[in-house]
Parts: structure tokens; C-alpha cells; sequence
């Protein structure tokens, strides 16, 4: 018989994200790693934004309580704080974790998260946000086209969340790019890991020029190198179930992780947003997913372009 999971130490997870927030409130990181013959690299703070909300969820809610557990695995001492380049939290990649919105779940997040992710960007930072469902995305979209200009976008995912409305919602966390489009937020949006196109997305797809690397051949040659700015978005249900099963729509046949990470690898665009959504932890029973979840953050935090 199977053990339950050891309780979460929650007050050792507070004391560490607070020592990381004391430790690390400096304004600048020097990169020392000596990458490429650059021995001293300004890096941008990252700031950690959690976005608590899945009422725009279709099918089952429970994405809301990911950014709690999310952070739990970054800063759990399970593994280290090392990215695969080498970079490293707490070293040359400088964390401000500005903790939880305060979310409603109504309409008026919109502006709460556009605020958000405006202030991190106006003081410097770079936004990473830590969803919830897919709907977070429009409005931290929009907000920083309106300081950048138009955003070119990587969208990882198994679904293109193109619709136009999914049961009278046009906030559905299957809408966010179609309302990001009609604002003209979006240069270019790039969708890789989609396996699930039906008529009205193939349609909606074609109307709005969004280009689409498909599952069915996929090749990471296929995916372009995009132009600054850029904002990546990686819905987990983009990898296949056996490396994030703790997701509300599993769709096999996807990703895996290693796929993943050579696309981020190829990208050298100045980030201007990046965030992870959708884990599900009600389906996360052995916590992989958020395992998963707190490296690809430590993987956004450590780009080129995050610098």
C-alpha cells in the first residue's frame, strides 16, 4: 500500500520564499558564468506574479490553486536552483516574488493583472506570471502591447484557445488569443504542440494569420526564431500526459519536455512576458507536474532574452 504525501511544511516554504525576497532585492544580477567569453552581464529581475483564478475554466476547475504549489516545488530543497545553462536562482538570476494577486474572479481581474504585469515592466522586471487558466494570458497580453507595440508570441499548447466564445464565454480560458488578436496585441503568434484543431479554430486560425506547428510531424526545426518583443506561453496540457498528467484537459501525444526546452533553447528574443498556467494540482496526485512546472520557470527566468 502506498504512503500519503508528507504534509508541506508551509511555514519552511514561507521563510524560504522570504529569504529569497531579502537576499535577493537587488536591483541587478552579474552573470559570471563567462558563457560565449561574457564575463559580466546585466540580468533583468524577474518578478513572479501569481495569477489564482480558473473560473474561466471549461470542465473542471482547480488551476487556481497551482501558483501556491508551483512555488512550493521551485523552492523546495528537493532539487537545486541551477537552470540548464548553468544560471542560477539566488546567483545571476535575481527572483522578486511578489506573491498572489488578489483576484476576484470577475471581469475586473483584467485590470488587476494588466496592472501587475505594467508595474513589474515599468520598474524593470521582467513579468513571469504563474496561472491559473489560460485566460490570465489576454489581459497581461494586452497590457504590455500597450508599452511595447505589438507582441510576436510562442505559444506552447495542445489546443489553439482560439475560439471566439465556448459557452457564451468570451473570456474563456479557450478564448485568450482571439480577444489578444482583436486588440492588435499580436504581431505574430506561433502555436506549437496543437493537436486538437477543429473547424471553427481551423477558421479562426486563417482569419487571424496564425501560424501553427502541429504535433502530427512535428519538428523543432519547424518552429521559428522570433524577433523581440516576445512573450512566451506555456499551457502544460502542450506536453504529452506522461511528463504533466496534473492538467484539466489531457490530450496524448504531445510534447515531451526535452521538445520543450529546445524550443525555448533556439529563442533569443528580448522577453517581454512570459507565463505557465493550466496545472491542475487536484490532478496532480504524484506532484510531477508541478515539479515540471517550477523548471520550466527556472528555464524562463535563465534565457538569454530574460537578461
Amino acid at each position: 500500500m502506498s504512503q500519503p504525501p508528507a504534509p508541506r511544511d508551509d511555514a519552511r516554504q514561507k521563510r524560504l520564499a522570504a529569504a529569497l525576497r531579502t537576499n535577493l532585492q537587488r536591483r541587478k544580477a552579474r552573470d559570471r558564468s563567462g558563457r560565449d567569453g561574457e564575463a559580466d552581464v546585466d540580468r533583468r529581475v524577474v518578478r513572479l506574479i501569481g495569477l489564482p483564478s480558473d473560473s474561466n475554466s471549461s470542465h473542471r476547475r482547480g488551476a487556481a490553486k497551482a501558483p501556491a504549489v508551483i512555488r512550493a516545488a521551485l523552492y523546495s530543497d528537493a532539487g537545486n536552483a541551477a537552470a540548464e545553462n548553468g544560471l542560477e536562482i539566488g546567483r545571476e538570476i535575481v527572483i522578486d516574488d511578489a506573491g498572489d494577486l488578489g483576484l476576484n474572479e470577475d471581469s475586473g481581474d483584467d485590470a488587476l493583472i494588466a496592472a501587475a504585469v505594467t508595474s513589474a515592466t515599468q520598474a524593470g522586471q521582467l513579468p513571469l506570471c504563474l496561472g491559473g487558466d489560460h485566460w490570465v494570458t489576454a489581459p497581461a497580453l494586452i497590457a504590455l502591447a500597450a508599452l511595447h507595440g505589438p507582441l510576436n508570441v510562442l505559444h506552447f499548447d495542445a489546443h489553439p484557445d482560439l475560439y471566439d466564445e465556448l459557452g457564451g464565454n468570451r473570456r474563456s480560458h479557450a478564448s485568450p488569443f482571439a480577444r489578444a488578436l482583436e486588440a492588435g496585441a499580436v504581431a505574430r503568434l506561433v502555436q506549437v504542440g496543437i493537436r486538437t484543431l477543429n473547424v471553427h479554430q481551423r477558421a479562426q486560425a486563417l482569419r487571424f494569420g496564425v501560424e501553427q506547428v502541429p504535433m502530427r510531424g512535428f519538428s523543432i526545426d519547424a518552429v521559428p526564431v522570433l524577433p523581440s518583443p516576445l512573450y512566451i506561453s506555456i499551457d502544460l496540457d502542450g506536453l504529452d500526459p506522461g511528463a504533466a498528467p496534473g492538467v484539466s484537459h489531457p490530450e496524448p501525444g504531445g510534447l515531451t519536455l526535452r521538445e520543450l526546452l529546445a524550443v525555448l533553447d533556439r529563442q533569443q528574443a528580448t522577453l517581454a512576458g512570459a507565463d505557465v498556467v493550466e496545472l491542475n494540482p487536484d490532478c496532480d496526485a504524484s506532484g510531477v507536474t508541478a515539479i515540471v512546472a517550477a523548471k520550466l520557470v527556472r528555464e524562463l527566468a535563465a534565457m538569454p532574452g530574460a537578461a
